[in-house]
């Protein structure tokens, strides 16, 4: 068995739990491969008996990897998106972070996570991505993201304007900071916090959400995600930012943008006892009412 571990904030205050970590799976006869920059970092802390096999992305990750483990929060889980790209690898997400809502696992399970790895025990959900298609070259070989698309104003205060199209027919001009397109998955972040709907992960869906829009009767709107959404973007600059998960491009309005369902999905590892449901009762405290 081969496991790939990943992490881009390394603190020292973990290293106990990534000693404890390296010496379960050395005892259950499991082979590593490591991130080579979080190794380099971890290197001079953690005891190894061997040095372990190191990639540095896509291109240098063994096909015949079993599952990757991130540790770290949200944001080093959707680091993790890019190295696996369509390979299929299964990711499961350990949280050493804040709220950790793709990292549900909290360091306090991590025997149980890495016992159920090695035993086989849990259950594979697949998470549609979403895809970028523009007229200049964008975020490299990784044009796809596991939480959203947005647009952002960049050098002004002023609120832009974004003409928003399904399959070419107009939907709606917003006037806002900015627009966000989320998958399912996405729904529980950015477009979350700017007043989008909760999507159960199976929706075949996209949520278009719009960030501190001027007209008081624009609202987030969910469509199938079988539309390819583009815009054209105005402002009083032209600059404007373009993000996929946490990845920034700055873009001009000459520049074309579409948005599609990207052809493959990612696949997240899920240990039994937890859920979507159980997810968002913990990390949202979705149903807790004081009263009760």
């Amino acid at each position: 068995m081969l496991i790939a571990l990943y992490n881009r904030v390394f603190e020292e205050s973990d290293i106990p739990l990534l000693q404890h970590t390296f010496q379960i799976l050395r005892e259950n006869h499991v082979q590593v491969t490591v991130y080579k920059d979080f190794y380099e970092r971890m290197q001079p802390h953690v005891e190894f008996k061997e040095t372990p096999l190191l990639f540095t992305g896509y291109d240098d990750l063994c096909r015949n990897t079993n599952c990757m483990i991130s540790l770290g929060g949200d944001g080093t889980m959707l680091d993790t998106i890019c190295f696996i790209g369509d390979t299929g690898i299964p990711v499961i997400g350990i949280n050493l972070g804040r709220l950790g809502f793709l990292a549900a696992i909290p360091e306090n399970e991590i025997d149980i996570a890495l016992g159920g790895l090695i035993r086989g025990a849990y259950t594979i959900d697949k998470r549609s991505l979403l895809h970028l298609d523009s007229s200049v070259p964008l975020f490299g070989e990784s044009p796809f993201a596991l939480n959203e698309f947005t647009l952002h104003r960049k050098d002004s205060s002023s609120m832009i304007k974004i003409h928003t199209y399904l399959n070419g027919e107009f939907l709606n001009t917003y006037w806002a900071d900015g627009l966000i397109v989320s998958t399912p998955t996405g729904s529980t972040g950015y477009s979350l916090s700017c007043n989008g709907p909760l999507v159960f992960p199976q929706t075949s869906s996209f949520v278009i959400t719009p960030v501190a829009p001027h007209n008081l009767n624009i609202r987030p709107i969910v469509v199938p995600d079988n539309n390819v959404i583009s815009f054209e973007v105005e402002g009083r600059t032209d600059n404007f930012l373009c993000t996929l998960d946490s990845r920034v491009e700055t873009i001009t309005r000459s520049v074309q943008l579409a948005i599609k369902k990207e052809d493959f999905s990612i696949n997240l590892i899920r240990l039994d006892e937890h859920n979507f449901l159980k997810t968002i009762r913990q990390k949202l405290y979705w149903g807790i009412d004081s009263r009760n």
